[in-house]
């Protein structure tokens, strides 16, 4: 007996699926490399490795990653706590997390400007130990680590709360300590949705321009990331010069989200065997 379905057949989802693809995602990125190919490769590499640029290279990513890094150590704390434990106000928090996804990027980027500044709650309280947040570098790690922080939790959420207790408890009746069934048994469970949220992280926080932009102060050479260079190229017209750092940007980033997605399917593969 045929089976019905509320959806069309494979096929015309499938074509669906490739036709909606090709056009909001393939075509944009094919026409920014094809854009490219109108500058011979001395002017494409002299456009993509001036000093200024390299610089925006080593903030934006280097930021980014240290971001993501610090969102997947106190994502986990976050997300354990709001799905293991009860306490007043637990909604509250859990609804506090989605702000940043909420709130417009350039609202966040002044918020977070505010209370760093000299003057403001937080950096007038640094600014005696000579440390300085907004306006240098540390102001892009701590928007980068603002936008990225749900990414982590709301994707390690449903596997902790799929996480059976009753073998952490089998665990500590067979005499392993804490730290044992906490390395041994609940970080290789985690571990395939830790690096999903490690990833959604760093590519979100790459492709900031908003809330950083703002809090960084833009100086050249100091904090300048390279969707803020990508930006001024274009209000300069120099469209092929923003394409090229572009181009250059998306492989980078196919590069490290491949090497970041081969390990997390080899997680998969040591937690299921």
């Amino acid at each position: 007996m045929k089976k019905h379905s509320v959806l069309p057949g494979f096929g015309l989802t499938f074509g669906i699926t490739l036709a909606y693809l090709g056009l909001i995602v393939l075509l944009p990125l094919s026409l920014l490399v094809l854009n490219t190919t109108s500058m011979s490769f001395d002017d494409f590499l002299k456009a993509v490795t001036s000093k200024q640029v390299l610089l925006s290279y080593r903030l934006s990513f280097g930021a980014s990653f240290l971001a993501a890094l610090i969102n997947a150590v106190f994502g986990f704390i976050v997300a354990w706590t709001l799905v293991r434990y009860k306490f007043p106000a637990k909604r509250f928090v859990d609804a506090i997390v989605d702000m940043p996804f909420a709130l417009p990027t350039a609202v966040s980027g002044i918020a977070l400007t505010a209370i760093c500044a000299k003057n403001g709650w937080v950096g007038s309280l640094l600014a005696p130990f000579g440390i300085k947040i907004a306006y240098a570098p540390p102001g892009v790690l701590v928007a980068l680590i603002f936008i990225g922080i749900p990414f982590v939790i709301r994707t390690l959420q449903p596997t902790l709360e799929d996480l059976d207790k009753e073998v952490e408890e089998a665990a500590a009746s067979l005499g392993a300590t804490k730290f044992q069934t906490f390395w041994y048994i609940i970080v290789p469970s985690v571990l395939p949705a830790l690096i999903t949220g490690f990833t959604l992280a760093f590519a979100r926080a790459l492709g900031e321009y908003g809330s950083v932009v703002f809090i960084s102060g833009n100086l050249p050479m100091k904090t300048e990331i390279t969707p803020f260079l990508i930006v001024a190229k274009l209000d300069q017209y120099d469209y092929v010069g923003a394409t090229a750092i572009a181009v250059v940007m998306l492989v980078a980033s196919f590069i490290l989200m491949f090497f970041i997605n081969l390990s997390q399917w080899y997680a998969r593969r040591i937690n299921n065997g």
